[in-house]
């Protein structure tokens, strides 16, 4: 039995197991209704919904559901932002014993296209916002019944308009839905909770398509059953350990269509029975820090670009806004730097911790413990009931001793199913190790872990630099760049090159008011990177490409400059 030296550095009253209840993820919503029936369970833009409306208004969903003939297993569409009725139609697509396949609101036509005919999805919530967008996909898909809502459209009862923390009208536009389409308040009006069917729900069924890897190839829908999001919810009360369940104010900024905003803050926020504040938009700072002003969230799960985006707010830095509320924050999709994590911990008083998951194991397995120490660098240690081992990238399955880089590879009773139709890729990803044990999740992420049990992601398998024969993970380019004061963002990724194979490229976003040039980049890396790491090229640019949680897309930085396409600021 392989040794588990991160026990000795958990928390006092984190356990190293856990039980796991029998019961569906929405077990968890009725038990907060019944406990917390007039607690607010969303908060938005002034309006709220208690966990008693929300419980009755997601049987209403179902019922609703039922009614247009979905049933258990079958595969139904979420496409739109932050908002409470995200919530309402999870829980109800859960209840009527469906899937739910979270979409992101960014998607072109074609990409809704291929994930809702890879799903097999049907019948689809969507926020008016986006409506013609699917309007235009809907065509080429089997789409029957779209359910639209708008940000107006608030809890209870249910207004045309609701004023925002400022004083701004978030008003309803009056716009006439297409033929089978059905606006969201006529649904919840025409269906009754006492109409949700008694449809027999286990915690092996399925709950979540989760798609991922589009960044890096074709998506994959990552099939989550019940129990498998029931764990992490319990893992995840677990290891914060001194949050008070029912009192804390969750900021859920991260999206909620993306795994680690829905299982990590949604679902956690729902399990405990702590109210959530909902930012439609990230990027809108403004509006996030008057939500802090307003709602007072004690704690923030978040990604590195937003922290930092936080840091660097003229407003926040002239001293206008109280983050004192805030005491716990875990950032994940990215590396946390170093500078980013005081500077953060500096304005709010709380604590910044580093964690690591995945859409197939959703979503989260390591973190820093939260109390005790947190180690530079470290995506920490691995949760109760996580196993977690480093596999040679020579042979795919020896154990490597402490210290050394390979794969990074998981077991634990979070993992997923498999991918959704993707036989071959899931024999890939789901493997048994020569021991016997298994099945065992493949990253594809390089790691190590040090002889306490804390654990470092080097970089992505799938993007490693070879120049002149030398290897080359763009994280260690990155961070070296990043402790650069004038540095805002940076992402490091290979280029063809006739003569090395490969050579480094680095993109980079320089603070508000700074200045750099390319020569005090390169003889700033040349202190701690060997020669063939250093950047042969640099571009200088507003932004990054990201993702709609804020991991940098490497990817797209490289495409760019192939078609020629380099942006300056």
């Amino acid at each position: 039995m392989q040794m588990r030296p991160w026990y000795q550095h958990y928390d006092e009253g984190v356990p190293r197991n856990l039980q796991y209840p029998a019961v569906p993820i929405f077990h968890y919503l009725e038990e907060s209704a019944r406990t917390y029936p007039e607690k607010p369970c969303t908060l938005f833009k002034g309006s709220v919904v208690t966990f008693r409306e929300m419980n009755l208004l997601s049987d209403r969903i179902a019922a609703g559901l039922a009614a247009l003939g979905i049933h258990k297993g079958d595969r139904v569409g979420l496409f739109m932002p932050n908002m409470p009725q995200f919530v309402i139609a999870f829980f109800g697509i859960l209840k009527v014993g469906a899937v739910v396949v979270a979409i992101n609101p960014l998607f072109t036509p074609p990409e809704i296209q291929h994930q809702v005919n890879d799903a097999g999805v049907e019948v689809l919530f969507g926020w008016n916002e986006l409506y013609e967008r699917l309007k235009i996909a809907q065509p080429k898909t089997n789409i029957r019944t779209m359910i639209i809502t708008a940000f107006g459209d608030t809890f209870p009862p249910f207004p045309r308009s609701v004023s925002a923390p400022g004083g701004t009208q978030l008003k309803t536009p009056i716009r006439t839905l297409q033929s089978g389409d059905i606006w969201f308040q006529d649904f919840l009006a025409e269906y009754k909770p006492e109409g949700r069917p008694s449809t027999r729900i286990g915690p092996d069924d399925a709950a979540l398509f989760q798609y991922t890897g589009g960044t890096t190839g074709i998506p994959k829908g990552a099939i989550a059953l019940h129990r498998n999001i029931v764990t992490n919810m319990l893992q995840t009360k677990a290891w914060l350990d001194n949050l008070i369940e029912g009192e804390e104010i969750v900021l859920m900024a991260i999206p909620v269509f993306h795994v680690y905003g829905m299982v990590f803050g949604m679902l956690f926020a729902v399990a405990a029975g702590d109210s959530m504040v909902l930012i439609p938009n990230a990027r809108d700072l403004k509006d996030l820090l008057e939500a802090i002003r307003v709602y007072r969230p004690t704690v923030f799960p978040g990604v590195p670009t937003l922290y930092n985006g936080i840091n660097n707010h003229l407003d926040v830095i002239a001293g206008k806004y109280d983050l004192s509320s805030i005491k716990a924050c875990i950032s994940g999709s990215a590396p946390l730097m170093q500078e980013t994590k005081d500077r953060f911990e500096a304005l709010t008083g709380g604590r910044l911790r580093e964690g690591y998951g995945l859409s197939e194991a959703p979503t989260a397995t390591h973190c820093n413990p939260i109390l005790g120490e947190n180690r530079t660098g470290s995506i920490g240690l691995p949760f109760p009931d996580v196993d977690a081992r480093i596999i040679s990238l020579e042979d795919g399955v020896t154990v490597i001793p402490v210290g050394e880089i390979g794969e990074l590879v998981i077991q634990s009773p979070q993992v997923m199913q498999a991918y959704h139709d993707m036989p071959e890729e899931t024999v890939n990803t789901l493997r048994t190790l020569p021991d016997g044990s298994g099945p065992w999740l493949f990253t594809g992420d390089i790691a190590r872990m040090d002889r306490d049990g804390y654990f470092y992601l080097v970089d992505r398998k799938k993007e490693l630099i070879k120049s002149s024969g030398y290897q080359v993970w763009p994280r260690e380019v990155e961070e070296a760049i990043a402790s650069h004061p004038k540095i805002l963002e940076v992402a490091a990724a290979g280029i063809p090159d006739s003569y090395r194979g490969e050579v480094v490229k680095a993109w980079i976003v320089i603070k508000p008011g700074e200045h750099l040039e390319v020569a005090e980049i390169q003889a700033w890396c040349k202190e701690t990177l060997a020669p063939y790491k250093i950047p042969t090229q640099i571009e200088f640019r507003t932004e990054l490409p990201k993702t709609a949680v804020g991991k940098v897309l490497r990817r797209e930085l490289v495409r760019e400059h192939l078609a020629g396409k380099d942006q300056r600021p």
